[in-house]
């Protein structure tokens, strides 16, 4: 066989390998766009993203003397809504923001003695049955309790066959991840001014002012190897080194939003580094050597002329800083614990999206469309923030460089 065959078979067989590799990886990536989507999108609403996690329970019992409704609706139900008219009230089977079937008050009639019920917390307030309610259990004096895993039109005919009840037990919806959401734009935003300037300001010495002997080199090394420790390493270096010096310096009593930030910090350093360093890399000497030659100096140099030609790089830099941020789970469980909070401070426990996902498979059983949906909304996130990335940096270099993006 020729030289000129063997050469072509060879390269037939490297382009199949390589086709079949990037079908596979297609197909795989495909499959789990499918299956999340598959799975989570019918969680994804509104009230996910701005609802509170945690709900509000009440128990609470009838006022003295009052009497039953015996009324007909004055509003029309569909079929899956039961209706009482002993106690003008209606219920329907529904779903709640985390996917479990739960009962939800869908009309109360003023007259029902449901209306208003007497709070058997402290201080005995009337609380109004409201429709933004999901009944939990209704307990009877001498009947059993109707809950709510039995659904609405059970718990409708235990209302019918009782003239009294014990005690009602209800709470708000909850189940939403606006406090997650919330600790992910801090995180996003406290990482990158900890690791930023530091990533940046370390390429721009090893790039430009280094000088290229065994020392720089090592460190190049060093900084490569980096990118390669697990991530829950950090999280246990997290928990040792900054978890403490925040609950000294602040009066965080644990793990914190800030000592999560600084973890991250340290994580996306290596990665900071080595990406403004090859956008350092890329510009031209001609560059250096005009602006030097026309009496500018080695900074003015490097901070007028080398650093706004690679902000691209940078910004590409930024994008995977942020990208990392948001999908980050081991390290955190350990730098900022796994309380999933509504109420976000700097000093306190909270959950990003990643660990809120980890939070939700963790439970028994695990709850995997709400996994699924927070995976949607991640990607929707990292999507929208490359988008704004890529138009504020073609915006920065058509406007300062002359450059079209």
């Amino acid at each position: 066989m020729s030289k000129n065959k063997k050469r072509k078979a060879s390269d037939f067989v490297l382009n199949s390998i390589t086709y079949l590799s990037s079908t596979v990886s297609l197909i795989t990536l495909l499959g789990i766009l499918i299956f999340i989507f598959g799975q989570g999108f019918k969680l994804l609403n509104v009230d996910l993203l701005v609802e509170n996690f945690e709900s509000q329970g009440y128990v609470a019992d009838l006022y003295d003397n009052v009497r039953l409704c015996n009324c007909e609706p004055t509003i029309e139900f569909d079929e899956n809504t039961y209706y009482s008219p002993k106690w003008g009230v209606a219920l329907s089977d529904t779903t709640d923001l985390l996917g479990r079937t739960v009962v939800k008050v869908e009309f109360v009639d003023k007259d029902s003695p449901l209306y208003k019920v007497r709070d058997k917390g402290i201080g005995n307030d009337p609380i109004e049955l409201r429709d933004e309610y999901h009944i939990i259990r209704i307990a009877f004096d001498e009947y059993p309790t109707a809950l709510s895993r039995y659904g609405s039109e059970n718990m409708i005919n235990y209302l019918e066959a009782n003239d009294s009840l014990r005690e009602i037990e209800f709470q708000t919806e909850g189940g939403g991840i606006r406090g997650s959401i919330i600790t992910t734009l801090y995180l996003i935003v406290l990482t990158l001014a900890f690791a930023l300037p530091i990533g940046i300001a370390a390429a721009i010495y090893l790039n430009e002012y280094a000088p290229a002997n065994k020392v720089t080199k090592l460190m190049r090394s060093l900084i490569e190897t980096l990118t390669g420790v697990p991530s829950i390493i950090y999280g246990l270096m997290g928990l040792a080194v900054f978890v403490p010096l925040t609950v000294k310096l602040t009066s965080a009593t644990g793990g914190n939003l800030l000592s999560g930030a600084m973890t991250l910090a340290v994580i996306l350093l290596p990665i900071i580094i080595r990406t403004t360093e090859e956008s350092l890399k890329v510009i031209p000497d001609d560059y250096r050597q005009a602006s030097l030659a026309l009496g500018a100096s080695k900074t003015q140099t490097t901070f007028q002329i080398v650093l706004p030609s690679a902000v691209p790089g940078i910004m590409t830099a930024t994008l995977l800083a942020i990208g990392r941020i948001i999908g980050e789970s081991a390290a955190l469980v350990f730098a900022i614990g796994t309380a999933i909070k509504d109420e976000v401070s700097l000093t306190g426990k909270s959950t990003s999206l990643a660990v809120h996902i980890w939070a939700m498979m963790t439970d028994e059983p695990a709850n995997i469309e709400l996994s699924a949906t927070i995976a949607i909304i991640i990607m929707f996130i990292v999507v929208i923030l490359n988008i704004l990335i890529k138009i504020i940096s073609g915006r920065y270099m058509k406007r300062k460089m002359g450059v079209s993006s």
